[in-house]
C-alpha cells in the first residue's frame, strides 16, 4: 500500500489543527502571526542588521550596481518572454509537463521537476533567507527601520519575510528606495552565480571510472526480453569477472547472434543473474557480426567533457534547464540526474571527499533556486520586486515633471501586460494542442 497520500493528508490536518489552536487561543502572539492560511514565525530581534551601517558606502555602491543589474535582467527577461510568446504563436508547440499547473509552482514534490530531497529544501531556505537579508540590510543602510523578520509556513516553509517600518518606507524615494527593493534580487543572482561557479570547479575534480554501468536497455532486444534492469553494474559475463566496458566487448566479440550469454549484475547491493540469447546488431549501428545484448552504458568520460564545456556563460543557461530536460528527455539527458538527485551514477566517479555528490546537489539547487527567484522577481510586475522597482522609478521620473498622478496607470498597465504574456505562454500550448482524433 502507498502511504504517501494518507501521510500528506495527515500532515495537512495536523498543521490545520495546530494553527487553529494557536490562532484561537492567541498563543505566542509575539512570535507567531497569521496572514490568511499562512502562519508566520517571526522575531523582533533584528539589531543584527545595524552592524552593516559601518559599511554604508560599500553597500550603497553595491545597491546601485544591483539596481543597474536588475534593470538589465528585467529587460532580458521581458525580451525572452515576448520571444517565447512569438515562438508559441508561430509554431504551436505541443503541451508538455512544463504546462501542467503543478509544475508552475516551485514546490518540491509538487513540481515534477523539483525532487523532495534534503538538498532541495536546504537550497530553498537559503534562497529565501539570502533574498530577505538583502532587503533588510539595505533598509538599514537607507535609514529604514526593520520591525521584524521571519519565515512563512503553509504546512511547509513557503517563504521568508522582513517587515520594514511602513512610515520610513513611504518616505524613501527614488534611487534610495530602488536600492532597497533590488537588494534581494541582486543577492540571489550573485549567490546563484557563485554556487554554479563553485559547482563547476568541484566537478573538475571528479575523475570518471570505466565500470560497466548499464543505463538503459533497448526495447525488444535480448536484455529487455530477459528482464535486465537499468542502473545495474555488470560484474561478470559467461563466468568471467569484468571491470570495464572494454572487457565486456572483448568477451562478446567472439560470440555470434543466437549464442547465449550469462550475466551477473549488481543493483542496490543485490546480485542478479540473467541468461540472454544474443541478437544481431541494429542496422543503424556499426556493421558488426558479433552478438548484441541491447544495452547502453553510462559514459562518464563523455559527461566529463560536457561538464568542462559548461564553463562558459552559456553553461549557466544549460544548468538552469537540466531539471526540465532530465524529466522530459530521460534517455538523452538522464545522465545529468547526478547533479539534481541521488543516483547509482555516482559509482562511476572517483571523488575527492566523502558526500561529494550531496555537496554538488546542494550547490546545484542553491544556484538554480537563487537564479530562478532572482530573475523572476526582476520582472516589471506587481507584486514582484521588479514591479515595485518600476513603480519607484516611474514615480521619481513623473514627479519631476508634475505627472505623478499617471504613475499608477503606467505601472498597472505594464503589470497586466506582463501577466497576460506569462499566462499566454503557459496556456496557449494547451489551448492550441489538437484534440483527440
Amino acid at each position: 500500500m502507498n502511504w504517501t497520500i494518507p501521510l500528506i493528508i495527515l500532515i495537512i490536518l495536523a498543521y490545520v489543527l495546530i494553527a487553529y489552536c494557536i490562532h484561537s487561543r492567541k498563543l505566542w502572539e509575539k512570535y507567531i502571526t497569521f496572514y490568511g492560511p499562512f502562519m508566520a514565525l517571526k522575531t523582533d530581534r533584528v539589531g543584527f542588521f545595524d552592524r552593516f551601517l559601518s559599511f554604508s558606502t560599500c553597500f550603497r555602491l553595491y545597491g546601485t550596481l544591483g539596481v543597474v543589474t536588475v534593470i538589465l535582467v528585467s529587460g532580458a527577461m521581458v525580451t525572452m518572454l515576448f520571444y517565447s510568446l512569438y515562438f508559441t504563436v508561430a509554431t504551436h508547440p505541443p503541451a508538455t509537463a512544463v504546462n501542467e499547473i503543478g509544475n508552475v509552482l516551485a514546490i518540491p514534490g509538487v513540481n515534477q521537476f523539483i525532487p523532495f530531497t534534503a538538498a532541495v529544501w536546504l537550497a530553498l531556505i537559503v534562497t529565501m533567507v539570502v533574498h530577505e537579508f538583502g532587503h533588510a540590510i539595505l533598509c538599514r543602510i537607507e535609514g529604514i527601520r526593520v520591525k521584524s523578520m521571519g519565515i512563512l509556513f503553509a504546512v511547509i516553509p513557503v517563504g521568508a519575510f522582513v517587515e520594514p517600518d511602513e512610515g520610513d518606507q513611504e518616505q524613501s524615494k527614488g534611487l534610495s528606495k530602488m536600492r532597497m527593493l533590488g537588494a534581494g534580487i541582486t543577492n540571489n543572482i550573485l549567490i546563484g552565480l557563485t554556487c554554479f561557479v563553485v559547482l563547476l570547479l568541484l566537478l573538475g575534480m571528479a575523475v570518471p571510472l570505466q565500470a560497466p554501468l548499464v543505463k538503459s536497455v533497448y526495447v525488444d532486444y535480448p536484455a529487455a526480453q530477459a528482464g535486465f534492469q537499468p542502473d545495474s553494474l555488470v560484474r561478470s559475463v559467461n563466468g568471467i569477472d569484468v571491470t570495464s566496458r572494454d572487457e565486456i566487448s572483448a568477451i562478446l566479440n567472439s560470440t555470434r547472434p543466437g549464442d547465449q550469454a550469462t550475466l551477473v549484475t549488481e543493483k542496490d547491493g543485490e546480485l542478479s543473474k540473467y541468461t540472454l540469447t544474443l541478437s544481431s546488431w541494429p542496422s543503424s549501428m556499426a556493421d558488426r557480426t558479433s552478438g548484441f545484448m541491447g544495452v547502453s552504458y553510462y559514459d562518464a568520460d563523455r559527461l566529463k567533457q560536457v561538464f568542462t564545456s559548461l564553463v562558459s556563460p552559456s553553461g549557466i543557461f544549460a544548468l538552469m534547464a537540466i531539471p526540465i530536460y532530465v524529466i522530459l528527455h530521460p534517455v538523452q539527458c538522464g545522465e545529468f540526474l547526478i547533479l539534481v538527485n541521488d543516483t547509482t551514477d555516482s559509482l562511476m566517479w572517483s571523488v575527492p571527499f566523502p558526500h561529494f555528490w550531496l555537496v554538488i546537489q546542494i550547490l546545484f539547487w542553491c544556484g538554480w533556486f537563487n537564479l530562478a527567484v532572482g530573475t523572476f522577481n526582476a520582472l516589471p510586475l506587481i507584486p514582484l520586486d521588479g514591479g515595485y522597482i518600476l513603480k519607484a522609478g516611474v514615480d521619481w521620473l513623473l514627479d519631476k515633471k508634475g505627472l505623478i498622478k499617471y504613475s499608477g496607470y503606467v505601472v498597472t498597465t505594464v503589470s497586466y501586460v506582463m501577466l497576460v504574456v506569462i499566462m499566454a505562454i503557459f496556456l496557449l500550448p494547451i489551448l492550441l494542442s489538437p484534440g483527440p482524433v
